[in-house]
């Protein structure tokens, strides 16, 4: 029998350029670089990089990120997320190491919790237990 072997993820990243604007949801294993705009959720085992000129409409989950651009939505990060000094974030933060440069801006709420295994549904937050 043939031995099927699933590619490995890639060295280089996804890339979305300056200029490129795209509504719709981006599922990946890889690295994502933003510097386009996209209205919709990204979901990846790998990093997410939205560059200075980059902009999401919607929420962001992966493994770790670095943010020079806007973000309007939720961020969930398994390790470091990363705000760059042009960063702009309006929403709720949930993540295991934040860094913050100085001139970044970050408006909503953060929740850092160490190996967390899933993140809280959006109505468990408002539990009194």
């Amino acid at each position: 029998m043939a031995k099927i072997t699933l590619p490995e993820a890639p060295q280089s990243a996804n890339l979305i350029q300056a200029g490129t604007s795209i509504t719709g949801d981006i599922e990946s294993n890889g690295n994502i670089r933003i510097d386009g705009n996209l209205k919709g959720t990204i979901n990846t085992g790998g990093k997410v990089i939205l560059g200075s000129t980059g902009s999401v409409d919607g929420d962001i989950i992966c493994s770790n990120a670095d943010v020079e651009g806007r973000i309007n939505g939720t961020v969930k990060v398994k390790e470091l997320l990363s705000l760059k000094s042009t960063a702009l974030v309006n929403g709720e933060i949930y993540t295991d190491k934040l860094a913050i440069e100085p001139g970044a801006k970050f408006t909503g709420s953060c929740r850092m919790e160490s190996r967390r295994q899933e993140y809280p549904e959006q109505d468990e937050t408002s539990s009194t237990e």
